[in-house]
């Protein structure tokens, strides 16, 4: 018994440990997003803020209409683009898990042969912007990134694993494929399904370099894109106003919120995801585990 409870407590410290260690940067990043400028330059990083200060937050929303336009733009191809990623990745897994399919070792094949090599930038530019037209486009957020190689073989391999006498008698009632796939097969995927679209639509909504490669009016700029470009201005403004280069207020240096702003920005990025993931948080061990061990 004695042995079982100093074992009991060792777990439970580890994994206090471990929430304190995802926690309190946390609570640092909230923290110091409120916090002035001048008093992280001359008092450093504390839990809690002196004097609450909300200027790095001013200094963001100084043109809401932008950032508004953003939001809007990230939450839309960031759904959209998930709902069409799955249809597409769940219809290719589901076909090459089925030992009916003649071509599933070619299909298979393929899809593994991408994740082994690339392209490149250049030649993945010439396409999207030479054939397919997609510059300054909204759709170039979502046909380029429609599938993942990696998620179809993990949806493949749970798929794989489902007793094959519900689809044997499904058959046999007179179902069709596709009947068997949205009847049968998809509610009983809900975990890896989960999965999957939580690491599409976290993938998607981290979108920067789509906007920076692709995207040159600045009302579909991907918010991830426009908060980096808002702290690059930020930054070679008081760069320039520290060199004295630059003809504004002598203390625009200490006062313009660079490093707040950059925890201000976290937060602004990460929330809407932060409240998304508790939805999918009971799926999203059980899908990975079983996709993982299975086949």
């Amino acid at each position: 018994m004695k042995a079982k409870l100093r074992y009991r407590i060792l777990i439970h410290l580890i994994l206090i440990l471990m929430c304190l260690s995802i926690l309190v940067p946390f609570i640092y990043v909230i923290s110091l997003s409120m916090t002035a400028e001048d008093v992280i330059v001359s008092g450093g990083y504390k839990m809690i803020p002196a004097e609450f200060d909300f200027s790095a937050y001013q200094s963001i929303f100084k043109n809401p209409t932008q950032l508004i336009n953003s939001y809007k733009i990230t939450i839309g191809f960031s759904v959209l683009g998930t709902v069409l990623s799955m249809v597409v990745m769940t219809m290719v897994a589901y076909a090459i898990s089925r030992e009916q399919f003649h071509y599933k070792k070619a299909v298979t094949f393929f899809v593994y042969f991408t994740m082994l090599f690339s392209g490149g930038l250049i030649p993945h530019y010439i396409i999207n912007t030479k054939y397919l037209n997609l510059t300054n486009s909204f759709w170039v957020y979502i046909f380029p990134a429609l599938a993942n190689a990696y998620h179809i073989l993990i949806m493949r391999t749970f798929f794989k694993g489902l007793p094959a006498s519900l689809t044997e008698a499904a058959k046999i009632d007179g179902a069709s494929e596709f009947t068997i796939f949205r009847v049968i097969v998809l509610p009983l995927s809900k975990p890896v399904l989960a999965t999957v679209s939580l690491l599409t639509l976290l993938a998607k909504w981290n979108d920067w370099q789509t906007s920076l490669l692709y995207i040159m009016d600045t009302d579909k700029f991907s918010l991830q894109y426009l908060l980096q470009k808002i702290l690059r201005e930020a930054q070679f403004l008081q760069s320039m106003a520290e060199e004295g280069n630059l003809i504004i207020s002598e203390n625009y240096a200490k006062t313009k919120p660079v490093e707040s702003m950059r925890f201000a920005m976290a937060i602004l990025a990460a929330g809407p995801m932060m409240v998304v993931f508790p939805f999918f948080q009971k799926y999203f061990t059980k899908g990975l585990t079983i996709g993982a061990v299975k086949g």
